[in-house]
């Protein structure tokens, strides 16, 4: 061993070592392929910038960019039994619900939150994907009753984020009862004359897409959300047939008159305030940080002279 061995092959050996890069760095998007840096991902709510594909985006997330200032009030949902049916598959009930409440950092499927959207008040519930893939189960039904009892007694607009695939197995005919549940919700708004906004997002389908999901006074859609009740795969076994290019996608049910509109995610937020206020028969959308000027202490402009 010399000199060369002890001192300059470690030191160029660590000039040129390999750095290690954090595994969430990047984010790869599901639609084109392409690696986006996740910062840049974030700023842009979640949606590619080479494509415009609209990923996966946490319920929180959306909440913050939603209301103003990302401020908002978690409205309490009453908690269901944990295992109503002693459910097993390959694993116990109990135990899925820790997985996912552990990758999720949520407790359920379904966020209910209170706030402003554009000095519009509003309740919002947003159903996360990510958790159980957004099975429908007692929680999801008590959680939109809670948000539905609320928005009447408060005389707020509710407007609901669904995503989810379907009801939730492990509750058996208890997860198929809050379509009813969840139904008769919404019919207690409509009766209240309180107004009922649904924003469906990729993707929604089974028993969320046959009660709440596809009650709404207006209906907006992502691009590209596949929202349907049984998938084209399915649809398409049955009966033997191909589908049309696009079947069950947002776009697809736009032009079929299935939704009303289908709306990026950046501009969301300005078209359900917009929305909002014209079902509640309030003014026009306040843009600006600055609150909107008090009409008690507005003072007359002068008369014009001469």
């Amino acid at each position: 061993m010399n000199w060369i061995d002890n001192y300059v092959r470690p030191k160029i050996n660590s000039l040129f070592s390999r750095r290690e890069v954090p595994e969430n760095l990047w984010a790869k998007c599901d639609e084109c392929g392409t690696m986006l840096f996740h910062r840049e991902v974030k700023d842009n709510l979640r949606v590619c910038t080479n494509c415009g594909h609209h990923m996966y985006i946490p319920p929180r997330e959306r909440l913050e960019a939603l209301f103003d200032g990302g401020a908002y009030t978690e409205v309490p949902v009453p908690q269901p039994i944990a295992d109503p049916l002693q459910f097993r598959d390959q694993k116990r009930y109990p135990e899925r619900l820790k997985a996912a409440q552990k990758a999720t950092s949520e407790a359920e499927a379904m966020i209910v939150a209170e706030g402003e959207i554009l000095r519009t008040p509003a309740l919002v519930a947003v159903q996360d994907f990510g958790f159980m893939a957004g099975s429908m189960g007692m929680q999801v039904g008590n959680a939109m009753i809670a948000a539905a009892e609320r928005a009447v007694e408060r005389r707020k607009p509710l407007v609901v984020f669904t995503a989810a695939g379907g009801a939730r197995m492990q509750e058996g005919i208890l997860s198929l009862m809050q379509m009813p549940r969840t139904t008769v919700a919404v019919e207690m708004m409509a009766e209240a004359g309180v107004p009922y906004v649904v924003v469906l997002t990729h993707p929604t389908t089974g028993g969320v897409t046959a009660s709440y999901a596809m009650l709404g006074d207006v209906h907006i859609a992502e691009p590209g959300a596949l929202i349907c009740f049984a998938g084209p795969r399915v649809i398409e076994q049955t009966i033997r047939e191909t589908l049309p290019e696009g079947f069950q996608r947002a776009e697809y049910l736009r032009d079929h008159g299935m939704i009303d509109r289908v709306t990026p995610r950046a501009e969301q937020k300005a078209e359900i305030a917009t929305i909002l206020r014209m079902l509640t028969g309030a003014g026009p959308v306040v843009h600006g940080d600055l609150p909107k000027p008090d009409a008690a202490l507005a003072v007359a402009a002068p008369a014009p002279q001469g």
